[in-house]
């Protein structure tokens, strides 16, 4: 067995791909350093694939493999997302089909209008798979996000505190859900030649259409408003609803702030803290 299997899989993780891919070649190494998954590409016998492996307190693999086995064959017969190969929930793995592609964020196609209106139009296939209304969604993400203040983290206490107030304060209602990425951003789109593609359904959840627009609405829409049309030009309408999406950027702000703090992404925590003062101005 080759040691970059020893290296970076768990043994049972290491049988099962050599299992699945009996000599498969390491390519490179992808994994985020600030998170426990394990993200390799490797070649056998003349294709690519993507192994993705974590510990088994890592939730992130199941999500994407769930993904794959209920939303993403809308976006994978279209090839603009990953095809699931193998998986195997009890060791915390899987593999996928290499997409070539290369990442948006820092591309010249990170502030094109045309990838937007590809990436509104391949969310609202993604969203409009199915829907239900859940009566307890809101009061759950606002608790979490009240832990989050709970726990260790930089934000500066008058933010803190009026944070706190507005998510106690706030009255949750039912709210329709529908499947999301939960991380819809050029970090995870890729771009081959004309055609925008989907990579890292990690994050992926039933939660309201609009969570999947955080990250664009305090990123490249932030300095970039035409970006904001065009994608709404793909996505067909704005899922976005004044008081939930207030307390969505709130929560938003919140975790983001924290979790960069415990994981030392200071640049990440830094857009929180930024995230935070603007959506409390806004209240």
């Amino acid at each position: 067995m080759d040691f970059w299997h020893r290296n970076r899989l768990s043994l049972k993780q290491a049988e099962l791909v050599e299992t699945w891919l009996p000599g498969a070649r390491l390519v490179n190494d992808c994994s985020w350093q600030l998170s426990d998954t394990v993200v390799l590409e490797v070649d056998h016998q003349g294709h690519r694939y993507i192994v993705k492996a974590g510990r088994s307190s890592n939730h992130h693999i199941l999500r994407e493999i769930e993904a794959h086995q209920l939303a993403t064959a809308v976006l994978v017969y279209r090839n603009r997302a990953p095809k699931l190969v193998h998986s195997d929930t009890t060791a915390n793995v899987l593999i996928a089909e290499y997409l070539e592609g290369c990442l948006v964020e820092g591309h010249e196609s990170e502030y094109a209008t045309g990838t937007y209106v590809q990436a509104g139009s391949l969310l609202r296939a993604f969203h409009e798979q199915t829907f239900y209304c859940d009566p307890g969604y809101e009061s759950a993400a606002t608790a979490k996000a009240l832990a989050w203040l709970e726990g260790p983290h930089r934000i500066d206490d008058s933010a803190a505190r009026r944070a706190k107030v507005l998510l106690r304060d706030y009255k949750p209602e039912p709210v329709i859900v529908v499947p999301t990425h939960g991380d819809w951003q050029p970090r995870n789109w890729l771009v081959d030649g004309s055609e925008l593609k989907v990579i890292d359904f990690g994050r992926y959840a039933l939660r309201p259409a609009a969570s999947d627009l955080c990250r664009l609405a305090v990123q490249q829409w932030r300095t970039a408003p035409q970006l904001e049309s065009a994608f709404f030009e793909g996505y067909g309408s704005d899922p976005r609803r004044t008081t939930e999406w207030r307390v969505m950027l709130l929560r938003e702000a919140v975790s983001t702030a924290a979790w960069a703090y415990q994981v030392g992404d200071e640049a990440f925590e830094k857009q929180g803290h930024r995230m935070l003062a603007e959506t409390l101005e806004d209240f």
